[in-house]
């Protein structure tokens, strides 16, 4: 391959990347049953032709966003558990990239890909692939910690399920009713269950 076909390729490779970061912005605040090819074409700043050559359909550029999404999340998650962190601070770690405390944007294309996955197989799919690794990663770290003598916790993969539930549950509340509960509520209530499960105070959890 020439020089000029590899900084085409490379060219191309960046304009996607840049495409598919568009498109979860206006799918978390359109939805994914709104969102259009004309507003991510709109958003991004290009011409609806452009993304039909490289989505084809919407379905296709709806699956492939959501795709992105799962996969820069399973990247950051995957930087906390190469880290050579103890256990405790991976946790902290871990429940800070996991819980709805931040960027509420995050969790509305959550719930409603959740929601789309009811209907939509490759959908649901990505969603239970993204749920499953973060339970299983949760569970390890804990399991790493009982084992170290830093958590007291007979049930490692009950409790990261337990735990994940909880952050689920929240996430709906301050995404749906965001005057409900505030995010420094959520913040606590998930250091206490997760210190609840860890044999650990809350405090150890900041």
């Amino acid at each position: 391959m020439g020089y000029g076909n590899r900084v085409t390729r490379r060219a191309a490779e960046i304009r996607l990347d840049a495409l598919l970061r568009t498109a979860c912005e206006v799918i978390a605040e359109r939805g994914l049953a709104n969102t259009r090819t004309a507003d991510v074409a709109e958003a991004a700043g290009v011409s609806q032709a452009l993304v039909f050559y490289h989505f084809a359909t919407k379905d296709r550029l709806l699956a492939q966003a959501f795709a992105y999404a799962v996969e820069q999340d399973l990247a950051r998650l995957d930087a906390v558990l190469r880290s050579s962190a103890p256990p405790l601070a991976k946790l902290r770690r871990m429940l800070r990239l996991y819980a709805p405390t931040g960027r509420s944007t995050s969790w509305s294309m959550w719930i409603d890909g959740w929601s789309e996955s009811l209907r939509t197989p490759e959908l649901e799919k990505l969603s239970r692939r993204l749920d499953l690794r973060w339970r299983q990663d949760l569970a390890s770290v804990i399991s790493d910690g009982v084992a170290d003598g830093t958590f007291d916790c007979p049930d490692p993969a009950g409790a990261a399920w337990r735990i994940s539930a909880v952050m689920d549950g929240l996430a709906v509340q301050l995404a749906v009713h965001e005057r409900v509960i505030t995010r420094r509520q959520i913040a606590e209530w998930i250091r206490l269950v997760a210190a609840r499960e860890l044999g650990l105070e809350p405090s150890q959890l900041d």
